[in-house]
């Protein structure tokens, strides 16, 4: 009995070779220690084939597990601090960026968060499966527009008329090419600005400033052979906010989604706008009157 109920979980997959299953691992952001990635090879070794496999996002697999160690490699994993993983109709690994800890481009602190998440999401079964990201920046290196919930720090820069002596060094920066020089001074395209934040960190006199700091969430993203861009959804402040408003993401596609479609491609069926509105006047950023 206890076979058969770890045989449903999402973390263990059969192979193609139906004798033996795939054990996924649990682990956020994809942050292991040196011990923990010593453990898991003599996990594999003892129950497995001796490999593991790392995954897209950012967690582990130990293949060609027999169905009778199943209960044996459960209880290891979880002694180890990395339990079974998810792959089924359910809110599978948390992925994240390095963000603030390592990465010279990022907004925001990510490997917390994304174990926060993690913490308050993962597993929980739903009608379908959803994917989560968590990036540090806006260049995206692991693809948060092409998941079902994308989490982004940006910051949009300030100018401050008068002060900027027009050596160029934003303009250089900026990948966009959304900054130039005229007469004498920087000036930007809004139009093509991402809000990375590179023309503010790269100013050498520091005049540049943040107007506001700030986590881009997004919703319906898709990868595979139809990949489709999540719309955004809300802004939000802090760290705190984006925890409970991918709690209530996850909450509506709960309610609400039908299984056997992805979420990108039910979205306005299952009312999406409403929802959004919903969450827009709750989280979004306040008019300037109500902040004070």
């Amino acid at each position: 009995m206890q076979e058969q109920t770890l045989y449903s979980r999402g973390g263990i997959i059969t192979e193609r070779d139906a004798d033996y299953a795939t054990v996924r691992v649990r682990i956020p952001a994809g942050v292991l220690s040196a011990a923990q990635v010593r453990q898991l090879g003599k996990i594999s070794e003892k129950y497995g084939d001796g490999t593991l496999h790392l995954t897209m996002r950012q967690t582990l697999e130990i293949p060609h597990v027999k169905p009778e160690n199943f209960e044996k490699i459960a209880k290891a994993l979880e002694k180890n601090g990395t339990p079974l993983g998810a792959e089924q109709n359910e809110v599978v690994n948390i992925m994240a960026c390095p963000g603030t800890e390592r990465c010279k481009y990022a907004n925001c602190e990510t490997i917390d968060l994304a174990r926060k998440i993690d913490e308050r999401v993962f597993g929980k079964v739903l009608a379908i499966r959803l994917r989560i990201a968590i990036s540090g920046c806006p260049y995206m290196c692991n693809s948060p527009l092409l998941n079902d919930i994308g989490v982004i720090g940006r910051i949009r820069p300030l100018r401050i008329p008068g002060l900027c002596t027009g050596c160029g060094t934003c303009v250089e920066y900026c990948k966009q090419h959304a900054i130039a020089l005229k007469n004498g001074v920087s000036v930007l395209d809004e139009s093509k600005c991402v809000q990375c934040g590179v023309c503010i960190h790269s100013c050498p006199y520091q005049l540049l400033k943040s107007e506001y700091d700030h986590y881009q969430i997004t919703v319906g993203g898709r990868r595979g052979a139809s990949p489709a861009v999540g719309r955004e959804l809300v802004t939000v402040e802090t760290a705190e906010e984006v925890v409970e408003v991918v709690e209530r993401i996850v909450y509506w596609v709960y309610r609400s989604a039908w299984s056997g479609r992805p979420l990108a491609d039910q979205m306005d069926e299952i009312g999406y706008d409403a929802f959004a509105e919903g969450i827009r006047k709750e989280f979004g950023p306040k008019p300037a009157e109500e902040k004070q």
